[in-house]
C-alpha cells in the first residue's frame, strides 16, 4: 500500500514537473528583462522600447502561478493522504508559487527603482496599480481564454476582438475586479518584506516617494 502511495505521488510531481518548469521559466522572463531594462543604465532606444513591451506582454506570466492551485485541488483529490499532501505536495506548490510572485514583486521593484532614478518617483504607486489592473486582465485572458504573450504577436486580431468583447462581461469583470486586489495587497506585503530582507537601505526608493532633485547626480 505504501510503496502504490510513494508511486503515485512520484507520478503526480513528475506531471506537475513539467508545467511548474515552464511556468517559472516564463515568469522569470519579466525579471529577467526587468535587470536589462531598469538596473542597467543605458538610453532609452528602439530597442529598449521592444524589451519594454516584451516585459509588459510576459510580467503576467509572474503571478498567473497564483491561479495554479486548481491543481493542486486535483492532486489532493487524487492522493488522499494528508501526511504526502502536508509533507511534500503543499511545499512543492508553495514555493513555485511564491518564486512566481516574488518573480513579479522584484520586477516591479526594479520598474519602481528605474523611475525613482530619473526622478519620476512620484508615479511609483501609479503605475503599479495600473500594472496589477493589466497584469489581471492578462491572468484573466491566461486562465480562461488559454491566450499565450506570444500571441499578441502570433494572433493579435483574436487577443484585441475576443479578450476584449469577453472582458466586458459582468462575470470576467468580477473576476478581473477580485484578482487586482488580491495582487495589490500580496505585492504591497511582499514588496515590503523584499525591502527590508534583500534590498540595501539606500535602494529603498519606496519610503523616499518625493521626486529626486534634478540637480542631483543619479545615484
Amino acid at each position: 500500500m505504501k510503496e502504490e502511495l510513494i508511486a503515485r505521488v512520484v507520478q503526480v510531481l513528475r506531471i506537475n514537473m513539467s508545467w511548474m518548469t515552464w511556468n517559472l521559466f516564463l515568469a522569470f522572463i519579466p525579471l529577467a528583462l526587468s535587470v536589462w531594462l531598469f538596473r542597467i543604465k543605458r538610453g532609452r532606444t528602439w530597442l529598449w522600447w521592444l524589451g519594454f513591451l516584451v516585459f509588459y506582454a510576459f510580467l503576467p506570466n509572474a503571478p498567473y502561478l497564483l491561479t495554479d492551485v486548481i491543481h493542486l485541488i486535483d492532486d489532493i483529490r487524487t492522493i488522499q493522504s494528508v501526511w504526502i499532501i502536508t509533507l511534500v505536495l503543499f511545499p512543492v506548490y508553495l514555493l513555485v508559487i511564491l518564486a512566481g510572485f516574488q518573480a513579479y514583486v522584484i520586477s516591479l521593484i526594479n520598474w519602481g527603482y528605474y523611475l525613482h532614478r530619473i526622478g519620476k518617483s512620484r508615479w511609483i504607486w501609479r503605475l503599479e496599480l495600473i500594472t496589477h489592473a493589466l497584469c489581471a486582465i492578462g491572468i484573466y485572458w491566461g486562465r480562461f481564454l488559454r491566450f499565450n504573450s506570444w500571441d499578441f504577436v502570433t494572433q493579435p486580431d483574436a487577443v484585441l476582438t475576443k479578450g476584449v468583447e469577453e472582458i466586458l462581461g459582468k462575470q470576467p469583470l468580477v473576476i478581473i475586479a477580485i484578482t487586482f486586489l488580491i495582487l495589490a495587497g500580496l505585492y504591497w506585503i511582499m514588496k515590503r518584506v523584499t525591502l527590508v530582507f534583500f534590498v540595501q537601505p539606500k535602494n529603498d526608493y519606496a519610503i523616499k516617494t518625493q521626486p529626486v532633485n534634478p540637480n542631483t547626480p543619479n545615484a
